[in-house]
């Protein structure tokens, strides 16, 4: 016994380790590190040999928090133009949705352009159609201009000539009417360039003419 315990206390070692958990929501951060093993060893001769190991280990882990999920919006009846629309937005450190309900103005329009000619107001049906710049550019091209102020027909069609700025295509129809006078001011040059062309070639050929029929008395 006495043998064995002094070969235990010869050889000793010890060990030290630290770890160290954080948890965050939205990460996991785990750092390990600070370990040392350290083993001495004395021999009966009087002789020694020492062992030491240094080990450190880092580790970073992030994941995304749950998403951020948009609401559901829904219209209560069939008979209504209201539409829902959602958002949600989702990031690292934050995440917003939301959501709300919007007209559809064209559905409104139908709808009482519908009923406005099942009353018998087929004037003011097609006037509330016409509030549409595509109706409105339709019916100009149709040659049966939407009513205005009471007046349809050629009375409107010298009313929307006259208040052009009233009209839903004001914004369309002006860069129309820009680009016509374009094309206009693009013909006429090349109308005069021709013209320009002929008179020279018209010059030309009666100066040819002229001096066929000059001669010289004889002597």
């Amino acid at each position: 016994m006495k043998y064995l315990s002094i070969l235990l206390l010869l050889f000793t070692s010890f060990a030290i380790a630290d770890e160290t958990q954080t948890n965050v929501s939205g990460s996991n951060t785990s750092i390990d590190g600070g370990y040392t093993s350290s083993a001495t060893t004395t021999y009966q001769s009087g002789s020694s040999s020492n062992t030491t190991t240094n080990s450190t280990s880092n580790s970073n882990i992030k994941s995304a928090p749950p998403s951020a999920g948009a609401p559901s919006y829904n219209s209560m009846t069939q008979d209504v133009c209201a539409v829902g629309v959602s958002l949600g937005v989702q990031t690292f450190g934050i995440g917003i949705s939301g959501g709300k309900h919007t007209i559809d103005k064209n559905c409104e329009r139908l709808k009482l352009a519908r009923i406005l000619n099942d009353f018998g107001m087929k004037v003011a049906a097609v006037a509330i159609l016409c509030q549409d710049e595509r109706v409105f550019e339709s019916m100009i091209q149709a040659g049966t201009p939407c009513p205005i102020d009471g007046k349809i027909g050629k009375d409107a069609k010298a009313l929307w000539s006259k208040y052009d700025h009233e009209r839903p295509d004001y914004t369309t129809y002006v860069k129309r009417m820009k680009d016509r006078e374009k094309a206009d001011l693009e013909a006429q040059k090349q109308m005069t360039k021709e013209l320009e062309a002929m008179d020279k070639a018209k010059i030309k050929e009666e100066a040819k003419d002229k001096k066929k029929i000059e001669w010289k008395d004889p002597k």
